[in-house]
């Protein structure tokens, strides 16, 4: 890495996914240990049910991240619809916590705080981007979507804007649980169904040719994001930090890859080859970077 270029960050985004705690604790003991990450989000995004299990063991982990040189951020629920879970919420604000929302309602819960912006919310433009920044915001993770040009336009001189770097890409959320729906039970006596898919449930199309990915209640890519051969280019468009998101796959290894890779001690080809042996759920792609469908693999031509 030239010494005139900035460095990039590296952000942790928060676990998707129903792991067991032991797995979510064990997990983050090891990144707080062993990965060159900068930041790392927790908390429950996806499903409210999820979090009882995590309350008993986040002081500690944060105890153990934070000990570890890693800056937390407390992430938010995407879609909040009961009073119960606007009354978390609230609390995790009034608490003092750094916090990411991932729904408009939290921005508002939040009335001016610094605070992060997570994917979840739709900033896909540079008037969008500058109201969030009057909002509090002091760094705004983009869609997963975004071409890299649209991205340029927002970021450039901005110094906040964070790019979905890694992992399966959240696409959208229900009120509906798929989990459920798939295995025959009702969203509210759902026995947790979505605990047996540790990246989420493949969903195939009628030909039976892979498509998306289902977690609970959300829709994300069946493919892999990851935007090895674009770190470069990110960097001269104005991201200061890029967003790993958790799969099941050695994620210190991923961590590490990017950290190389970021700083010019590996090659984006290098490092494309070496998150190709690890066990990644779907194929790699960066479709949406390169302004094509998001399905597009590395080895497609345009």
């Amino acid at each position: 890495m030239s010494n005139s270029q900035p460095r990039l960050s590296l952000t942790l985004g928060p676990v998707l996914f129903n792991w067991s705690g032991e797995r979510w604790t064990d997990f983050y003991n090891r990144i707080a240990d062993e990965a060159p990450v900068d930041r790392v989000c927790i908390g429950e995004v996806v499903c409210s049910k999820r979090k009882p299990f995590r309350d008993e063991v986040i002081l500690s982990t944060v105890d153990r991240l934070e000990r570890g040189g890693k800056e937390v951020v407390y992430s938010t629920l995407a879609l909040p619809t009961t009073k119960r879970e606007i009354r978390d919420i609230r609390d995790m604000v009034e608490a003092g916590y750094l916090i990411e929302a991932n729904d408009i309602a939290t921005v508002h819960l939040l009335g001016g705080r610094p605070h992060v912006i997570g994917p979840f919310l739709n900033i896909y433009n540079e008037e969008t981007l500058a109201l969030h920044r009057e909002l509090g915001a002091t760094r705004i993770c983009l869609p997963p979507e975004l071409p890299l040009e649209s991205i340029r336009l927002i970021a450039k001189g901005n110094e906040v804007v964070e790019v979905f770097a890694f992992g399966r890409a959240p696409l959208a959320l229900s009120a509906r649980c798929y989990h459920a729906r798939a295995h025959g039970v009702p969203k509210d006596a759902c026995q947790f169904v979505c605990d047996r898919d540790a990246d989420g449930m493949d969903v195939t199309t009628i030909d039976g040719r892979p498509f998306l990915a289902v977690n609970g209640i959300q829709t994300m890519g069946y493919v892999v994001t990851a935007a090895t051969h674009q770190i470069a280019a990110l960097r001269d468009a104005g991201v200061v930090s890029l967003r790993l998101s958790p799969q099941s796959c050695d994620m210190v290894r991923v961590i590490r890859i990017f950290r190389d890779v970021a700083d010019g001690h590996m090659t984006e080809q290098e490092a494309t080859e070496a998150l190709g042996v690890l066990e990644l759920p779907g194929p790699m792609s960066d479709g949406f970077l390169r302004g094509v469908p998001g399905v597009r693999h590395f080895d497609e031509v345009d």
